[in-house]
């Protein structure tokens, strides 16, 4: 594709310091379109030759402004020439994003990644918009990505117009083998990581797009529930502590009700109330998607509600449970699965796949139901709990083939 470029050198009358020397520009014209700057240079209006747009006289300062402006006309050329080599169209928009970019100071990833985290960090200040496990993982990715630049190129930041799909493909192999990332775990930081450089596209930074042509999709994980035998096993266990036995109540709120940790621990009892059929029903909304959620308690959720009715922290904050920190939770899950002699790896998040898998799917209640009071935006999100209750079928129905078969060869 033909194109044009001009160099021309002017002196700018109209703008003049306090000694009365005019800045020198240099004006590019590309294919019709101009783009005019200062070079930083200054001279006298007497000094100037507007014909040959350079600075006259026989002088040393004379000679050194216009070295100075042989060599821009020069990196003009050069940039050209390196756009038709690399096969990359020369036009306005092109040559002005090249050009620019050689002149102004660099923009460095890590310092806008944490200008990003910096300004998510005050909307949840301001109880905006996102969650403090959102902020932390966005923390721990710019630190994934710091830890890389050192790895790979000695570098504590790095120029953002030097990422490219090498770059991306190497963090990907470094999360995975120096810090050992599960597949999933890697795409979620790399799509932290693209979202900071999406942001930099749409405001003009990149030109061309690091993470054209790579997928950050996720591998699909089963999702582990309970039985309902090892619900009921938890259920009838009494423990000698109490610390126990909160987890223990909270936890089977959350099977029957299919809350995640931070919409139980932030539910308050002003989100209860009759819903459209007489009876209690959750108005609250998903910390995580900030979609409303209508639940109706089922009666053992309702029951462990009236149990901690009166405790001293829920009546002093209007919380509904006396939820401790994720951590904890989860650690006394694990005693509380090994007294009552489940193998799994429990986790309060378990209990959400209960509510999904057991509670609802399994008895029957429609995925669409079920899709509605997990807060999910998407249907496809449900469906996953909808194939894990295939295979159980699967897994079952095998089972029945095989007593058949006993039964007939006997």
């Amino acid at each position: 594709m033909e194109h044009h470029i001009s160099v021309l050198f002017y002196a700018r009358k109209s703008k003049k310091t306090s000694k009365g020397l005019s800045p020198i520009y240099i004006r590019l014209t590309i294919n019709g379109q101009r783009l005019d700057q200062s070079i930083q240079r200054y001279v006298s209006a007497a000094q100037w030759s507007v014909a040959a747009g350079r600075v006259k006289g026989n002088n040393e300062q004379a000679h050194q402004v216009n070295r100075y402006l042989d060599a821009l006309t020069g990196k003009v050329l050069r940039v050209e020439r390196e756009m038709v080599l690399d096969g990359v169209a020369v036009n306005f928009d092109n040559f002005r994003e090249k050009w620019v970019g050689l002149t102004e100071a660099p923009r460095m990833l890590i310092e806008i990644f944490q200008q990003h985290n910096d300004q998510m960090a005050a909307l949840i200040k301001a109880g905006k918009d996102y969650a403090q496990a959102t902020l932390d993982r966005y923390n721990t990715s710019r630190d994934h990505t710091q830890a890389f630049l050192q790895w790979k190129y000695g570098l504590a930041d790095i120029d953002i117009k030097r990422l490219n799909f090498e770059f991306v493909t190497d963090l990907e192999f470094w999360l995975k083998t120096q810090r050992n990332c599960a597949h999933n775990t890697t795409m979620k930081y790399i799509s932290n990581l693209k979202k900071i450089v999406n942001g930099c596209i749409r405001k003009g930074w990149l030109l061309r797009d690091p993470f054209l042509g790579f997928k950050t999709t996720k591998q699909e994980v089963e999702r582990e529930a309970l039985t309902q035998q090892e619900l009921d096993k938890i259920h009838s266990k009494v423990f000698p502590t109490d610390r126990l036995n909160y987890v223990k109540d909270i936890f089977l709120f959350s099977c029957y009700t299919g809350l995640a940790y931070a919409d139980v621990k932030k539910l308050k009892r002003s989100e209860i109330g009759p819903g459209i059929d007489g009876s209690y029903w959750i108005f609250t909304s998903k910390q995580k998607t900030e979609t409303q959620s209508r639940i109706p308690l089922l009666p053992p959720a309702l029951a462990i509600i009236e149990k901690y009715k009166d405790h001293p922290t829920c009546y002093d904050s209007g919380h509904l449970l006396p939820v401790l920190s994720n951590q904890k939770m989860n650690a006394y899950l694990k005693e509380i699965a090994d007294v009552c002699g489940i193998s799994k790896n429990l986790t309060f998040h378990i209990a959400r796949h209960t509510f999904a898998i057991t509670i609802t799917l399994s008895n029957g209640v429609p995925i669409e139901t079920v899709s509605k009071m997990l807060g999910h935006l998407n249907l496809k999100t449900t469906h996953h709990y909808a194939k894990v209750l295939d295979r159980k079928v699967s897994d079952d129905m095998a089972l029945l083939k095989d007593r058949l078969i006993s039964k007939n060869s006997v």
